[in-house]
């Protein structure tokens, strides 16, 4: 990173770290972004990008901004570079001054900087225009959950601006502010989610024989899935089963009818994902044939989300701009793949790219109520994208 680029960042840095703290107190959810959006499309427009374009996938913003020798003549012209902008459900315990002012939502997972960093790139590129082709920046919705990333794809996104390859960035706790990280290959897992209803019949506490208890037999689910990681997939396969909730019941002298749980599985493959979805079919019926019961298994909305893979020849181009940004001892290539899932798999699925990891130092973890993004990340995040430009669409 040169002198003149470092300079220019370092200038945009206290300005950015009030945009990030603007949108942490403000946090939104899902698809409800209209704030947020709103000033990220206000502020692309001020720093006069060729084209925004507000309203895709819902409420996500694609920026348009060509090089200094003008727009892309083809695909191979055009870059996409993400980020998010959705918050969380989470009651903050930050502590932080500029905690969320709405209670029960907050920026646990950092899409705020996630947001700000992107938005300090673009600044310092609509004034640079220093690359080749077309820059397609995109700000996407429900990552958290909703597949923002695949909502934008299915309203057109792609086909309007075709690319050549897709970049996203995720800060991470744990890796020190300063440090990139990336993993080559599979990065994150795919995520699925079952709603499982157990259906019996209720009736008095007293009389148990008079009933079919679905407690019982969804006691009985709930033991026999934790046989599919360690007795039905491969030791080599990574996977995870998980029952995170259950309710059935409001009373001490009532068995109730009907007892519904959710499951989450993930998986770095869909054959293995396809097997343990079978296998959870297997169990789930045949042990609620067995007590007596019934049991329906509902896919959760916007599920699932397919593994995150990046691909080989973009990989390496992220390197090299996180190299150019940070030195060679600071860019990890050592970190184990997440079982955490994200959303811009969707666009791996249809054209190459990469996802990295930026240092947010000894913070707490995401999507804990305590987690805050590291301002002092901003500066790494923004030159990394500045850097990548440069890279992938050479002047």
């Amino acid at each position: 990173m040169n002198v003149v680029m470092k300079n220019s960042i370092a200038a945009m840095i206290p300005e950015l770290t009030d945009w990030r703290r603007d949108f942490h107190r403000h946090p939104e959810l899902l698809y409800d972004v209209p704030r947020t959006a709103g000033i990220v499309a206000q502020r692309l427009r001020a720093f006069g990008f060729d084209e925004v374009i507000e309203g895709i996938g819902e409420t996500g913003v694609l920026g348009i901004l060509h090089g200094r020798d003008g727009a892309a003549s083809g695909q191979d012209q055009r870059v996409l570079l993400r980020a998010d902008m959705d918050a969380l459900p989470i009651l903050e315990a930050s502590g932080a001054a500029h905690a969320s002012e709405t209670p029960g939502m907050m920026h646990a997972c950092g899409h705020d900087g996630h947001t700000t960093m992107l938005l300090g790139a673009a600044r310092h590129l609509a004034e640079t225009r220093d690359f080749h082709g077309s820059l397609v920046f995109c700000f996407q919705p429900a990552e958290e959950g909703g597949a923002g990333a695949k909502a934008m794809i299915d309203d057109g996104m792609l086909e309007r601006f075709p690319v050549k390859g897709a970049y996203a960035i995720h800060n991470w706790p744990g890796i020190p502010v300063g440090e990139f990280g990336v993993v080559r290959g599979p990065a994150m897992a795919s995520a699925h989610g079952l709603t499982i209803t157990v259906e019996g019949l209720g009736g008095h506490g007293a009389q148990p024989h008079r009933t079919r208890d679905p407690i019982v037999a969804a006691a009985h689910i709930i033991t026999s899935v934790q046989t599919i990681v360690s007795r039905v997939i491969d030791p080599f396969d990574q996977a995870v089963v998980s029952i995170t909730a259950i309710h059935g019941g409001e009373a001490f002298n009532v068995i109730p009818g009907t007892v519904e749980m959710k499951c989450g599985f993930r998986a770095f493959t869909p054959a293995v994902a396809q097997k343990i979805e079978n296998e959870l079919r297997r169990i789930c019926e045949k042990t609620a044939e067995a007590f007596g019961t019934t049991v329906t298994l509902r896919p959760k909305p916007h599920m699932p989300y397919p593994p995150t893979v990046n691909h080989d020849a973009e990989t390496e181009i992220a390197l090299g701009a996180m190299r150019a940004v940070v030195g060679e001892a600071s860019v990890r290539t050592d970190i184990r793949p997440s079982m955490g899932s994200e959303d811009f798999s969707f666009i791996l699925n249809e054209v190459p790219g990469a996802y990295v990891f930026l240092g947010n130092g000894d913070t707490a973890a995401l999507h804990n109520a305590a987690y805050d993004f590291d301002d002092e990340a901003i500066a790494y995040g923004v030159a990394y994208w500045v850097e990548l430009a440069r890279r992938v669409l050479p002047a």
